[in-house]
């Protein structure tokens, strides 16, 4: 299966930061299972990401809702709007490298989402609502899958002050499993960034990282459609 790295840091580059410390990390497995492998690697900050905002986005729906042509400008941005969205359908195996933002995903990776949570691709409405009062259904079904590599400041995990302010990475599970319909979305952290020693949070993350590399990867063969 095709996979597809994308890196939502603004500082992408930098080797500190503990979401590219741990892309290097899955970087490194993935060349040692999968050598001869294609990975495809999309640096958010080092895109123009369409916008939801007059002039992008939100005037290109409203256009295509009221059958109106798009300017010579607009057309171009919904072209890479679409671009985004083929080469995200095309990978059933996405894995996200982010850092937490004030509590969020950064902005790039919200912008990102805008593009590719499309209702007839990704999802679509129903006439009716289900039991549950759902009224979409989820249409990328076909054993896609996420993992997310998480590095924030605080820890989210010991059942504390924190745990109820951990809005970022649900609200990315319940996008990809809930709306979009992945067979699985999984994430590794590297947490408590601001306190505890480097060392410590990576040993614990990439113990973490090996497990989950194992699950995201399971019945998959060494044919990852390499070029």
């Amino acid at each position: 299966m095709k996979t597809l790295l994308i890196n939502a840091h603004p500082d992408f580059k930098n080797e500190a930061h503990f979401s590219n410390q741990l892309e290097a990390q899955f970087l490194k497995k993935y060349q040692t299972h999968f050598p001869m492998a294609d990975l495809t690697i999309l640096n958010l900050y080092e895109k123009d990401i369409p916008k939801i905002e007059d002039g992008q986005l939100w005037s290109i729906w409203d256009k295509q809702a009221n059958k109106t042509a798009l300017t010579a400008t607009e057309a171009a941005i919904y072209q890479k709007s679409t671009a985004l969205l083929d080469q995200f359908m095309a990978h059933k195996r996405i894995v996200i490298a982010t850092p937490l933002h004030n509590f969020n995903i950064t902005a790039r990776m919200k912008d990102y989402l805008d593009n590719i949570l499309i209702a007839r691709k990704t999802f679509r409405y129903i006439s009716e609502p289900l039991a549950n009062g759902k009224v979409s259904q989820p249409l990328l079904t076909e054993d896609y899958r996420g993992l997310c590599l998480f590095a924030s400041g605080s820890i989210y995990t010991r059942h504390d002050f924190y745990e109820h302010m951990d809005f970022a990475p649900k609200y990315l599970k319940a996008m990809f499993q809930d709306v979009m319909g992945f067979d699985q979305f999984d994430i590794v952290r590297a947490e408590g960034t601001a306190t505890l020693k480097p060392a410590e949070i990576m040993a614990t993350a990439e113990t973490a990282l090996a497990q989950a590399f194992d699950k995201f990867y399971q019945n998959d063969n060494v044919a990852l459609d390499p070029k």
